[in-house]
């Protein structure tokens, strides 16, 4: 028996991972694999019907949350939120690697830099080349800001908005928040992250020598549904940050556009907010 002195309790890792999967149980794997076992990992299973409850053998050390049907990005990331021990919590889409000292220099970065309230690795295609990462916020005259590469020169990138593939944030400042607002399905989650990050005076920061790899896959999800998500979230974001007139104008115009044009999915998440599991905004 061992003697009580030499009794260890565990130690909490200083870093947890939430993977959010759908359907991609072999992008899902390869993202595990590269991982490894130096941080906490968690992955909610949005669903997945193609064998990802496999993975639970091959990655022991991998705590999985699987819901029954997919509920949607955002209430997804609030369940592995609510799993995370670390003191910072990286999140991550399934179809992301990255490698695991490039997690730990992230969560330096948090560590000595108060100005920061969140930070991100420089995405890149499996070819290395900058991929499609930063965008504006929306607003009433531009609702739907592309994601584009970030820009060349500057080690550290200035952005208002991220791609939400990998963003890094302190543990503290999520429950701070409660949990990210679940009127958001899949589209918005990122965007409404990081403008809580800038409304809280701190910046968003692209780390571009901390890598990591975004396949950028298309969703397992039907596109007539992702658009119909998206014009829920557009709407709750511009109700939100631009006033309720700006969300109600929007919600008028894009409803009727996607009336008009038989994209009934758009028109009912406009005008209902829709959401992706179905449930509105």
């Amino acid at each position: 028996m061992t003697p009580e002195s030499e009794v260890t309790e565990p130690q909490t890792k200083r870093v947890s991972v939430v993977i959010v999967s759908l359907n991609r149980v072999d992008q899902l794997r390869e993202s595990l694999a590269m991982l490894g076992g130096e941080h906490q990992v968690v992955v909610v299973d949005n669903g997945s019907t193609d064998g990802a409850a496999s993975l639970e053998s091959e990655f022991p050390g991998t705590r999985f949350v699987r819901l029954p049907k997919n509920f949607g990005l955002t209430k997804a990331l609030n369940l592995g939120i609510r799993a995370a021990e670390g003191e910072y919590v990286l999140l991550m889409h399934d179809d992301a690697r990255i490698a695991p000292e490039a997690v730990g220099r992230l969560a330096d970065c948090l560590a000595s830099r108060q100005d920061i309230g969140a930070v991100a690795p420089l995405l890149t295609d499996a070819n290395g080349n900058p991929a499609p990462q930063v965008r504006a916020l929306p607003t009433p005259s531009a609702p739907y800001p592309a994601l584009t590469p970030a820009e060349s020169g500057a080690d550290e990138i200035v952005a208002e908005s991220v791609s939400g593939a990998a963003l890094m944030l302190r543990a503290f400042y999520l429950r701070a928040l409660r949990q990210i607002d679940e009127r958001y399905g899949v589209y918005g989650s990122a965007m409404e992250l990081c403008a809580q990050v800038k409304r809280s005076g701190k910046k968003v920061v692209i780390l571009r020598e901390v890598q990591a790899v975004h396949l950028a896959l298309p969703s397992p999800a039907p596109k007539s549904d992702l658009d119909g998500d998206r014009a829920a979230g557009t709407a709750v974001f511009l109700g939100k940050h631009h006033g309720l007139a700006a969300g109600l104008l929007y919600r008028i115009k894009a409803g009727l556009a996607g009336a008009l044009t038989f994209r009934m999915k758009v028109a009912a998440g406009a005008l209902s907010g829709q959401k992706i599991d179905g449930g509105a905004s």
